[in-house]
């Protein structure tokens, strides 16, 4: 299992990026994936997920409303488009996916948030 994640980078607060996560060795439409971030500093958190049909999707309280995770299963790709983002957002961000009940993690790609 392979995640590549990709779409990070410095943005201005109030600006957007969107993440992406190319998936290998996986069948996206049987697998829950979401987002995690780690700030400096930080534990790292759940910021999204979505369950293996796409049909629901959970938000932290501090995204819920700016973040929206996506995922097609047919190029078995997870996005995550992240907009009004505040310097609280900057983080490295994690693509990750469950597997029977194993947890697969992507490299991170660094999102840095100026004010």
């Amino acid at each position: 299992v392979q995640l590549q994640a990709s779409g990070g980078g410095l943005v201005q607060a109030g600006g957007s990026l969107r993440l992406s996560c190319k998936a290998t060795g996986i069948v996206s439409a049987i697998t829950p994936m979401g987002w995690y971030r780690q700030a400096p500093g930080k534990q790292r958190e759940l910021v999204a997920s979505i369950t293996s049909g796409a049909d629901s999707a959970y938000y932290s309280d501090s995204v819920k409303g700016r973040f929206t995770i996506s995922k097609d299963n047919i190029r078995r790709t997870l996005s995550l488009q992240m907009n009004s983002l505040n310097a609280e957002d900057t983080a490295v961000y994690y693509c990750n996916a469950v597997l029977r009940g194993t947890h697969f993690w992507g490299r991170g790609t660094l999102v840095t948030v100026s004010s």
